[in-house]
């Protein structure tokens, strides 16, 4: 429920000012005997319809000085989206360019010059326009874990993050625990709106401990939060699903270690691998289609100004004054023509 409040109260020990027209005399005109005046009805409601309008009017302008308002203020809508807390790997291997053929293999052209830092830059910019009603974090994450921005409206504010992460050099290994861990603290203490979302995007894997994977088996069930990783692969031939056509070095590798620990979780968790654009941007259209639920979200309702109502009401009283001023007018000229 919104509240009224006023710039300038001072005006409201103005309103006895109001009085003034019952209290003044009409002296004017002076009759020696009341009884020669006929006693005339309507000319009676008009003559207490006339005061009761300048009144009116008094308040009218009185209130328009005070200038009302009502502030600023938050309010909860229902939409369509979700909640998403962007995990970006700033990794020195993140540096590299995206789909680059192995070193063994001869130099084709791919179309694509920009490093996998820099095309996650351009797609998430892309994914964020898409969705005007969700809430984005955002962290950056090598060897340490940084929160660039916390969960926000502010699509200003995330896109220019965004876009600062595709700046500078990459930093040195990643701990991929760390940044997890980071983003379920962002959720924390905050209440729970719709669809919550963990979107890592990095090229490289972690083997977790024990201990690692009950904490955040624990925290992802408590939370309800929903795993999506984007997989930047670096490796030619490599998935992270095992294959009959599996190198004996893949086995082990950190990223199918990983995407394995994930699937245990117990979470709704999807990974996508991406070694092309179009791959990529088929793993940004899915998480887009998927997450489109209902959401409660936060608005902010500029301050508002309502002066002018109340110069409307003011307009709208003097209408009727002038008009008995006109007939006032008109009624005399008739009688004296008469004469």
């Amino acid at each position: 429920m919104f509240e009224l409040s006023w710039a300038h109260p001072i005006f409201f020990y103005g309103m006895p000012l109001a009085l003034l027209p019952w209290l003044s005399q009409n002296t004017t005109k002076k009759i020696a005997w009341q009884g020669f005046i006929p006693k005339d009805n309507l000319s009676g409601i008009l003559f207490i319809l006339s005061k009761l309008a300048t009144s009116i009017v008094m308040i009218c302008l009185l209130l328009t000085l005070a200038d009302p308002y009502i502030p600023e203020q938050t309010v909860e809508r229902s939409r369509q989206g979700a909640e998403f807390v962007i995990l970006l790997d700033r990794s020195r291997s993140m540096d590299d360019q995206f789909a680059r053929p192995p070193r063994n293999t001869l130099q084709r052209y791919t179309g694509v010059k920009k490093s996998k830092r820099e095309v996650s830059r351009d797609y998430l910019a892309e994914f964020v326009k898409r969705r005007p009603d969700d809430r984005f974090g955002y962290v950056f994450f090598s060897t340490k874990s940084t929160e660039i921005l916390k969960l926000t409206y502010n699509k200003d504010a995330v896109l220019a993050t965004i876009n600062a992460g595709g700046l500078g050099r990459g930093l040195s290994q990643t701990d991929i625990f760390k940044a997890l861990s980071l983003a379920v603290n962002m959720y924390k203490d905050q209440p729970y709106r719709g669809s919550r979302n963990i979107l890592l995007i990095s090229d490289g894997g972690q083997i977790l401990s024990t201990e690692q994977k009950q904490y955040l088996q624990k925290v992802f069930k408590k939370m309800r939060l929903n795993l999506y990783w984007i997989y930047l692969r670096s490796m030619r031939g490599m998935t992270l699903e095992p294959s009959n056509n599996d190198s004996l070095l893949w086995i082990d590798m950190p990223e199918r270690k990983l995407h394995k620990t994930f699937k245990t979780l117990g979470v709704p968790y999807q990974a996508f691998e991406a070694g092309s654009l179009d791959e990529f941007a088929q793993a940004i259209d899915e998480i887009h289609k998927q997450q489109s639920q209902p959401l409660i979200v936060e608005e902010r309702v500029p301050k508002q100004h309502h002066h002018d109502v109340f110069l409307w009401l003011a307009l709208l009283s003097l209408f009727p004054l002038m008009l008995s001023r006109v007939i006032t007018v008109w009624g005399v000229k008739r009688a004296a023509h008469k004469h």
